[in-house]
């Protein structure tokens, strides 16, 4: 059976395997490799995920055989100001980090094969989201997310995958990195454009290499055509 990758996160992971997406991307990396499982939970925070998690689980891999990996991409939302238009969403930040360890300690005795993947939550583009929540841009308001409070949530969720022993993705200090990110990598502020998947892509696959899991490393599965012989075609087939 193929390895699987389980994707698990909010609106940024289940937004992935739309055109351009970076779990549609890794689909077609590890084409007949490995089957890419979309777990996305768009507007969720850790503690809903935390409760939804066995259900948001059902299916995602054969009760016998372990993924390969799962990411865990949340934050977004939990850092959500308090006092703000999302309110709702947030999670205190030591909540944060205790959600985080749960969640990583569901899939560790579920799956004890599995490597886990931390991501940490995007940096945020405050003039955006006020056109995006209001619908126009005006100086009076304020956005709901802001990047000083997504950069904390981003050191905790560093924190805590090195407290735990995971692989973890800072896409909150590496998207920054890139020249006008505020509107090159992110499209209204939080969620991303072509360029911001594509950044978002290249560390996850950089990260699965990590830990021994890369398109050279895999075998495809079944013959490929090349390899099927024109005068014997069912040879190929043979087990």
């Amino acid at each position: 059976m193929r390895p699987r990758l389980v994707l698990f996160g909010d609106s940024i992971t289940e937004q992935s395997f739309a055109a351009g997406g970076w779990g549609a991307a890794l689909a077609d990396r590890f084409a007949r490799q490995a089957d890419v499982v979309l777990r996305g939970l768009s507007g969720y925070n850790t503690r809903w995920a935390l409760e939804v998690l066995p259900r948001a689980m059902e299916g995602a891999a054969p009760a016998d055989e372990d993924p390969a990996a799962v990411t865990v991409f949340f934050g977004a939302n939990d850092a959500s100001l308090p006092d703000r238009a999302q309110a709702h969403q947030h999670v205190p930040l030591e909540e944060y980090q205790s959600n985080l360890r749960a969640i990583c300690g569901y899939f560790k005795e579920q799956w004890p094969s599995a490597s886990i993947i931390l991501i940490t939550p995007p940096p945020i583009y405050e003039p955006a989201r006020i056109r995006d929540i209001y619908g126009e841009d005006d100086p009076s308001r304020q956005a709901e997310r802001t990047n000083e409070a997504a950069g904390a949530y981003a050191q905790a969720c560093l924190a805590v995958a090195k407290e735990l022993g995971h692989a973890v993705i800072d896409i909150w200090t590496k998207m920054q990195e890139f020249s006008d990110w505020q509107t090159s990598a992110l499209s209204d502020g939080l969620h991303f454009t072509p360029t911001g998947n594509k950044i978002m892509f290249d560390e996850v696959v950089k990260t699965l290499a990590g830990i021994g899991f890369s398109h050279e490393n895999l075998p495809s599965d079944l013959p490929l055509f090349q390899e099927i012989d024109p005068m014997d075609p069912m040879k190929a087939f043979e087990v």
